[in-house]
């Protein structure tokens, strides 16, 4: 597994542990070995994960083993039907969209996807979406509004492309158009940040009547990376910027930025992805069930009425 600077000593210890196993000559009964050390790496886990920095969480919410969107698609809905293209442009592989069944019923299903290999990542462009990647998931919005689909989607991206071409392309009035068209959709819209939650690029995304967020989760205006360069005149201040930022699940829950906090199997989502996709799962039939019995319009002005009520004015 890839693992992170300060998980080495963990993955040190479960190395010996397979070592261990392997090395065991048929016969031999290393079970008392083998279970100190599994126990020790428990111990060190724990310790590890319940003390980590906010940039060493940071680094969390990008691990390469993290489960992506279309991990968590896999495990929780059926059927998918994947639909491409703006119907203007190009199809754009950072955005990945279309319908599929949760529990028999169809939905419409949207997520930010990173990709793993070089060659993935590269297609996918690191799941940084062009203009014709929110043109793609309008338009799948739109079909789930015309026809009575709940709306899922999954943010997990460093923000939107910057590129020049994107830029002439339109990319802030396209993700504008992703915010007009989700504050509008009579049906129930559930958002969940899975990984990174940057800048508009995240927002595009998000507009929902129930935001979620995975524990070691972020959500912030910009990159620590970025917000550095522009405070500092120096990426690496990224740690110090992520303090200042306040981009963990644990502040956009106290700050009513996201509605619940989905906690993650010990050591985070990598370490058991299976487990973090069913603890997913059911809290996304939950707050479907709860937001079914509404109507359109009643759907629509509680969304407004939820993101009205983020943040305080204040001063004379």
């Amino acid at each position: 597994m890839a693992h992170l600077d300060f998980e080495k000593p963990l993955v040190e210890l479960e190395r010996r542990i397979e070592e261990l196993r392997a090395a065991a000559a048929p016969g031999d009964d290393v079970s008392a070995e083998v279970g100190a050390l599994q126990e020790h790496a428990r111990r060190l886990q724990r310790e590890l994960y319940s003390s980590l920095s906010e940039w060493q969480k940071v680094q969390l919410s990008r691990h390469p083993e993290r489960p992506y969107f279309l991990d968590y698609l896999g495990a929780i809905f059926d059927d998918f039907l994947e639909l491409h293209g703006d119907r203007a442009f190009a199809d754009d592989p950072a955005i990945v969209s279309g319908f599929a069944r949760l529990d028999g019923r169809a939905v419409a299903v949207i997520g930010h996807q990173k990709g793993r290999t070089t060659k993935e990542k590269v297609r996918r462009n690191f799941g940084m979406a062009h203009p014709e990647g929110y043109r793609k998931a309008v338009r799948i919005m739109e079909l789930a509004g015309r026809y009575g689909r709940p709306v899922f989607t999954f943010i997990d991206t460093p923000g939107a492309y910057p590129g020049i071409g994107a830029e002439e392309r339109g990319q802030g009035e396209a993700i504008g158009q992703a915010l007009l068209t989700m504050s509008r959709l009579p049906v129930p819209v559930i958002a969940t940040v899975i990984g990174e939650g940057g800048s508009g690029g995240a927002l595009g995304l998000g507009v929902a009547n129930r935001v979620l967020m995975f524990e070691y989760a972020t959500y912030s205006v910009i990159t620590p990376e970025g917000c550095a360069s522009i405070l500092w005149r120096d990426g690496a201040e990224a740690p110090r910027a992520a303090e200042q930022l306040k981009l963990l699940a644990s502040h956009a829950i106290k700050h009513g930025i996201v509605d619940e906090l989905i906690l993650e199997p010990s050591g985070g989502a990598h370490r058991d992805p299976a487990t973090a996709a069913t603890a997913l799962g059911k809290t996304l039939r939950r707050h479907l069930a709860d937001l079914s019995g509404m109507s359109g319009p009643e759907l629509v002005a509680q969304r407004y009425a939820r993101f009205r009520s983020i943040g305080a004015i204040t001063g004379g």
